[in-house]
Order: C-alpha cells, then structure tokens, then sequence
C-alpha cells in the first residue's frame, strides 16, 4: 500500500527541497492509530519546517504539517475505531515526526480528539492550530475578567491565522474588536470578520517611550511579541489581560515591569502545543458554538500538496492572509 505525501529533504550542503512523493505505507512511523488524512494546513511553524527547519524537524527525509483532520483507518485503542472523524493538533508532529501533509498519518491515540458535532474535517483544519490556539486565547481572557462591557480587545497580527479567528470569535461574543494591521488591503477584510477599527502597525509597534500610556484596551490577543507586546501592555486598561500566542515581531521584550504594578495588567502565556486533553475538548466545543462558519469560509485560501513550499515561504513572510485549507488528496 502506498500515499502521496510532501516530502522534505535536506542535502549534505544544508539545502532543502520539497516533493510530493509516493510512499510505502511501512515508513509511517509508530502509533496505534492510523489515519486517512483529508484536510491540513498552513501555520507559522510548517513554514519553518518545509523550508530551513527552524531547529524543529530533527531527521530527514520529513512529512511536515503540524495539523491534520481525517477519518480514522485502524486503530488499537478502544477510545477510535475505523470510520471516526478525528483532528489533531500540536503534540509536536509535524517536528519531530511525520505529519499531516500526507494522504495517511499514523499517531498516538491520545493526541487526537474526535470531531466536534457540526464542524466538517475541512472546517477543522480551517480552524487548525492557528482557530484552536485564537480560541485558548479568548478563554483565558474570559477567565481573567474580560466582558464586552469592559472596552475594546486588540488583536495584533490580525489578518494572519490567529488574528482572523480571534477577530471573528470575539465579534460574534458582541466585543468591539481592533484589528492591527501592516497590510492596507486587509482593511476590508478585517472588518467583514467583525473588526470595528482598524490600527496602522505603525502606529503601535514603535519601540515603547513611556512605561504608562493612556488606558485605551480592555484585553488583547497578541499574535506579535516584541516591540510591539512592549507597547501595548503600557496601553492596558487597570486589570486588563493581554494573551501572547506567536512572536512574529520577535521573541523579545523591551518592556518595564510597571504596567504589572501600577495597572494589575496580565500577562497570559497560551501553549496550544502541548495542551491537556480535557482543555482540547473544551476549546473545540466552544469553537464550533462561537466560531460563525460563514467568517470562517471567508477565511479561507484552498490548496493542495504542491503548492504548500511556496505557501511555506509565504508564511514565513507574513503574505498569507486568513487560512490555508491544504486537500492532501487535491
């Protein structure tokens, strides 16, 4: 038995190269679950693993793609069995061992969850890592306070994977939402998803001049890191939270530690990697209640196995808008 899957390799020079290729069944690796892969796609982290690997893929040749929805094909544990819709994210694969972006994928059974009730496979995987990790965000900040009462959320990055999901989810929980944005032309877009204002990058990823600014946020999803975390934080309402999820400004952090002092301003890391199941569960329940799936296919960009190297590049840009649905059988 053999599947098409996108293969990474990497020459004695350093150089990688991408090919969708046929392989035999018997190098999937272990795992008491095998899966008929239908949808993955497209994060920050399979851009760096299609291309220079990022430190993340550790042996060649690899099948990347950290995300993968399908049906179930056999299984030896009790809790799946053939003809299960199931999804999976995070857990490392897609790293350190073969992923989605293949026709088959074998794995352990507790990294899977089974497909919520009203959600399709492709649904899931246009949710993928990059919904699953919006809506962590979104609880979290609910459980430290935030209610649409309180003011405005910021969401940073907000035309990439994250930032889309979270714009629409909080819409749809009746939030007044502002989206920051480096690509004019994302403007409408953002705002069809439910984004009220709309916040030049410029205008808030400056290097921070003032510990304290005025109190404009009530809470923020922060797709960014860097300067510009260093900045909001300062712009915090009192008590407000902000939940960190990417660093695609930078992994540091030039800020002070005042707006933690004198505002009572949170600072929510979201792991959406290595996640409990219980907290997956409840993160995929309320995504398919509080995720409205008409934004959601807007968000939409299909592709399939060939085109995902240079949609890896793009990513790791900052060009791809929305989300990436990749059909591994298109």
């Amino acid at each position: 038995m053999t599947f098409r899957a996108l293969v990474v390799d990497k020459n004695e020079a350093g150089e990688t190269s991408a090919s969708v290729q046929e392989l035999d069944e018997r190098r999937l690796p272990d795992g008491n679950v095998t899966v008929a892969v239908e949808y993955s796609t497209v994060n920050y982290k399979d851009g760096l693993c299609l291309g220079p690997g990022g430190g993340l893929v550790k042996t060649y040749p690899h099948v990347p793609g950290i995300d993968f929805a399908g049906t179930v094909e056999a299984s030896d544990d009790p809790r799946y069995k053939p003809g299960d819709k199931v999804v999976l994210t995070g857990w490392r694969v897609g790293e350190v061992r073969w992923g989605g972006y293949a026709e088959k994928a074998r794995v352990d059974a507790d990294w899977l969850v089974p497909l919520p009730d009203g959600l399709t496979t492709r649904d899931a995987m246009a949710i993928g890592t990059a919904g699953f990790t919006a809506m962590l965000a979104v609880m979290a900040l609910e459980e430290h306070g935030l209610t649409p009462d309180k003011g405005t959320v910021l969401v940073t990055g907000a035309a990439g994977g994250v930032g889309s999901v979270a714009t629409a989810i909080l819409a749809h929980l009746g939030y007044e939402v502002a989206g920051v944005t480096g690509r004019p032309e994302t403007e409408d877009y953002l705002k069809s998803l439910g984004a009220t204002q709309i916040v030049a990058r410029e205008d808030i990823g400056e290097t921070v001049k003032r510990p304290l600014e005025s109190e404009i946020w009530a809470g923020c999803v922060d797709a960014v890191g860097g300067a510009m975390l260093a900045r909001v934080l300062g712009q915090m309402k009192y008590g407000g939270s902000v939940a960190a999820v990417g660093l695609a400004g930078g992994a540091g952090l030039p800020a002070t530690v005042i707006p933690f002092l004198l505002r009572g301003v949170n600072l929510l890391g979201i792991d959406s990697v290595m996640r409990p199941y219980e907290d997956r569960l409840r993160a995929w329940e309320r995504l398919a209640k509080d995720l409205p799936l008409d934004k959601l296919h807007a968000m939409i960009q299909p592709a399939t196995l060939a085109d995902l190297p240079d949609l890896g590049a793009a990513i790791l840009k900052g060009q791809v808008k929305g989300r990436v649905v990749v059909d591994v059988k298109g």
